[in-house]
């Protein structure tokens, strides 16, 4: 019988953590998002307790910008994807009451554009990851209705292709993790409705390659990234 090598993977994520890790420096710039997965990695193992929650959580609010968006480390300008990595790590140690939630609700609502799509942050770049993410973002915190939903759900049907998928952008090629994050965002939305569910199942079947492996888009080689995506 197989089993999981659960103390070593352990040992592993507390070690990327240390500071003066190769791994720790090369990813300074998103070690908000890493923190979120290695700390969900940890308690899906059963193992948070393994970390500091107090000096998690410190650093965690250390990185708000006043804007009310969080930066992906101490210092670092605030981005939708580090404000959800946040709050999700708040809300796996039930700390989401700590937060100013009205702060980091107009921060995430102020980058909703007037077509309904999503701002990563004050530079402008839009993409459908960002919709995914604020929505969830607000879902958490029970903020959802504080966005023009009818907008954001158009939006994200706007993106919708012809053989059942979605691009990053009205018009972008379809692709798994576009795909992951558009029929999440509907799905928190209410609005499951507006998916091809037939099509959109033949499209993600067709990901399959002959070595068993799965592709994000037709004629990529395979990926174990993408099988995370296309279990959504």
């Amino acid at each position: 019988m197989v089993e999981l090598a659960a103390e070593k993977h352990v040992r592993y994520i507390i070690s990327v953590e240390k500071k003066d890790s190769f791994e720790s420096v090369v990813m300074e710039h998103l070690r908000m998002n890493g923190a979120y997965w290695g700390l969900t990695t940890l308690d899906l193992l059963g193992k948070l307790h393994v970390v500091d929650q107090d000096e998690v959580i410190s650093w965690v609010m250390q990185c708000q910008h006043e804007s009310g968006g969080f930066g992906g480390n101490i210092g670092h300008d605030p981005h939708i994807l580090y404000t959800l990595s946040a709050v999700q790590v708040l809300a796996l140690f039930d700390k989401l009451h700590i937060l100013d939630v009205t702060k980091v609700t107009n921060y995430v609502v102020g980058l909703q554009n007037e077509d309904g799509s999503f701002s990563g942050d004050m530079w402008g770049e839009v993409d459908t990851r960002f919709s995914y993410i604020a929505v969830c973002c607000l879902s958490l915190l029970h903020q959802l209705g504080k966005i023009d939903v009818e907008k954001a759900v158009n939006y994200v049907v706007r993106c919708k292709n012809l053989d059942g998928g979605f691009g990053c952008t009205p018009g972008g090629e379809s692709h798994a993790g576009q795909i992951f994050c558009c029929v999440g965002a509907l799905a928190i939305m209410g609005s499951m409705h507006h998916v091809d569910k037939d099509l959109l199942g033949w499209w993600l079947f067709e990901r399959q390659v002959k070595s068993g492996g799965l592709n994000g888009r037709p004629e990529k080689l395979p990926d174990e990234i993408n099988l995370v995506h296309l279990c959504f």
